[in-house]
This record gives structure tokens, C-alpha cells and sequence, in this order.
């Protein structure tokens, strides 16, 4: 087999002319869900629906439509979306375009009843919670806790702390776990210098020195059995747990949560996304390959898909159909990565890929 060969039954679902996606979800009925971060493209909706082979903006236009980046009533910047075992959407809204500092009333979750298309609940993350820096990514869920279930998200914020943002569902509290720890920050380049298309990936402003890219906590997901939440750094070869009881349990100090980490291996490659499904494997996306690996029961990794169209493979999201959807969205090529060039083609692409397995559903 030639090194460049494809691997895997990947399948075209979509594509996209318009402005680079990151996130995806499919939910419990087969609807399938975007969303587009303003990083700089021009994006008139931050989040939209694949309909007939186009997208429009969801819930509806006037949600996508925020009067500043503090607008606790409208979608700001949204970096991913995710469908809940009740079959709920919620939004991941990082209130930060073009990564800017965070004010109370953007970084939120919103919940969206996709019987009715309307937003259920909204919470707005504190300043104690979500910090100028923070850079809310990615969301995973166990609805057994509490009296209506936890959120657990990631803050990959480049200038730090990183952490993870525990979310009674029930209240709307929110509080940070691993908080600035060493697990939910990014390597230096001295452990980890990720090459992507055979070269460095780094900033490279036009004119200016590279500079290493230092995004932390980001991709994550949750056990079959709910008992631990694994997570990486964007900028790590490194994959961790934590005991999700000792995230929950605000009766614990910072050093006893810390203490149920778990580094769980050098996992070869950079990942964005991670996903798991309901028969205890992980999911890994792999940046630096163009690929999606899968570490199974055992510890151990496969290539589920390698293809030259997932070109930086972002957002997992398992259906009840038994695939894994991905998308890729060629992250490395915009100009902050290039000297000021932006080197990306449309279109970019969301796949799919059998897996024989479902999502992972937490609920009583």
C-alpha cells in the first residue's frame, strides 16, 4: 500500500463555499448541524442547518445576529455545537471573535428544544468562570448528575489558563477544574513541534518572527460509562483523564481533582477533536496525517480514516446511525499560518465514516 493511499469508507456529506467550519452534530432524527467561528471570514450566521444541500442560519437569523460581543440574547462567535442525549442542541458560544478578550454575556451554552426550534435555556459563564482570556471549545454531557445533568467544556484560550468548566445544568453554576494545570496546557517546542504538510505549523505574522501556537485544553469526551472525561491540548501528543465524580464533586479541592489525572499515552499525532462512542472506544482526529485514529478498548490505536480531503480534520460527532461524522476545514492554511496568505481552497468538506457503533448517551 502506498503511503498516500486512502484508508477507510469516507464519504462526502457536504461541502461548504462559504466561510471554514469547525463544529458539527447530528442528532437522535438524522438533522445536521454547523457552526462558523468568526475567525475573519465573512460569516452572516454562526451557527446553521444543513437543508437540501445548503445551509441556513439555526435557530433563525435574528439569533445569529448579536448587537455587540456581550449579547446574552444572540450568538456571537460559536466554536462548536453538540446534541445532548435527550437529543437537545446546544450552542458552545465563545463570545470572543478573532479570539478577543471575553466580556460577561458572551462565552454561554445555549439550549435549543429542536421539537419546537426554540432556545430552552441560556447560561452565561461569570468572569470568575469565563476570564478575559478564556476560550470556551468543545462541550460533553452526563445527564445523570444533579437534578438535570453536567456539562463539562474545555477553555483552549492560547494566552492561558486552560482548564475545564464544570456546568450544573439544573442551576446554571459553572466552576473551574483543572485550572491552569499541566495536563490542559500546550506543550512547548521543545516536546512537541506538529508538522502539518510537511511543514512547522506556527504562527508566521508577514514580516515577523514564527511564533509557536499555544492553544491548550481542547478536544474532549466523555467514557461509555461516564466515570472519566478524557481530554488534550490542541498543541500535545499527550492524552489525559480526569475522574469526572471529582469534577462534579465541588466539595473537593483543586489538588484531590487534580490527583484522579491519569496520562493516558502518547497518542503519535496532534489532535483537535476527540469523540468516543457507546462501546468504549475514543476517537481522535489527527491534524498532522490527515486522518481520524481510534484507540480501542485496549489501549491500543487504528486508522479508521486517512484521506488527502481531511486536510486538518477539526469536530467528531457520532450519529445514531452507527457513522462518524468529521469535519475538515484546513485550519493550517489561513494566513495567520502563512505570512499573511491565506492558502485554503474551497470547498471544505464534512465526511462521514461507518464506525458500527452510537453515540455515547448519559441519561436516566
Amino acid at each position: 500500500m502506498k503511503m498516500d493511499e486512502p484508508i477507510g469508507q469516507l464519504e462526502t456529506v457536504a461541502t461548504f463555499d462559504g466561510p471554514m467550519p469547525t463544529g458539527v452534530t447530528v442528532s437522535h432524527t438524522g438533522r445536521i448541524f454547523v457552526n462558523y467561528p468568526k475567525w475573519g471570514d465573512q460569516v452572516s450566521a454562526t451557527v446553521a442547518e444543513l437543508s437540501d444541500g445548503r445551509t441556513v442560519p439555526y435557530p433563525d437569523q435574528l439569533r445569529n445576529s448579536p448587537t455587540a460581543d456581550d449579547d446574552r440574547n444572540a450568538f456571537v462567535s460559536v466554536q462548536s455545537v453538540v446534541v445532548d442525549p435527550l437529543d437537545r442542541l446546544w450552542v458552545v458560544d465563545t463570545g470572543s471573535p478573532m479570539f478577543k478578550p471575553t466580556q460577561t454575556g458572551g462565552p454561554k451554552l445555549v439550549c435549543i428544544d429542536l421539537a419546537t426550534d426554540t432556545v430552552q435555556q441560556t447560561i452565561v459563564f461569570p468572569p470568575d468562570v469565563a476570564l478575559p482570556t478564556t476560550y470556551i471549545n468543545d462541550v460533553r454531557f452526563d445527564l445523570r448528575r444533579g437534578d438535570a445533568g453536567a456539562a463539562f467544556v474545555t477553555d483552549s484560550s492560547a494566552q492561558g489558563p486552560n482548564g475545564i468548566i464544570v456546568v450544573d445544568l439544573a442551576t446554571g453554576e459553572s466552576w473551574r477544574r483543572l485550572h491552569d494545570h499541566p495536563s490542559t496546557k500546550a506543550e512547548s517546542l521543545q516536546s512537541y513541534r506538529p508538522v502539518v504538510e510537511g511543514r512547522y505549523f506556527m504562527k508566521r505574522p508577514p514580516g515577523g518572527q514564527p511564533e509557536p501556537v499555544t492553544m491548550g485544553s481542547d478536544g474532549i469526551a466523555i467514557s461509555a460509562d461516564g466515570r472519566r472525561l478524557y481530554y488534550c491540548p490542541l498543541m500535545s501528543r499527550s492524552l489525559y483523564s480526569v475522574e469526572v465524580e471529582a469534577l462534579w464533586n465541588r466539595s473537593l479541592d483543586d489538588a484531590a481533582v487534580a490527583g484522579t489525572v491519569v496520562f493516558e499515552g502518547d497518542k503519535g499525532t496532534g489532535s483537535d477533536g476527540l469523540e468516543s462512542d457507546d462501546t468504549g472506544r475514543l476517537y481522535l482526529t489527527d491534524y498532522e496525517h490527515n486522518a481520524v485514529l481510534r484507540r480501542t478498548a485496549d489501549g491500543g490505536y487504528e486508522t479508521l480514516a486517512h484521506d488527502p480531503r481531511l486536510l486538518w480534520p477539526d469536530t467528531m460527532s457520532v450519529g445514531v446511525d452507527g457513522y462518524l461524522y468529521v469535519t475538515a476545514n484546513q485550519l493550517h492554511r489561513q494566513a495567520l499560518y502563512q505570512n499573511g496568505q491565506d492558502l485554503r481552497e474551497r470547498p471544505y468538506g464534512l465526511f462521514r465514516v461507518p464506525i458500527d457503533a452510537g453515540p455515547v448517551l448519559l441519561r436516566t
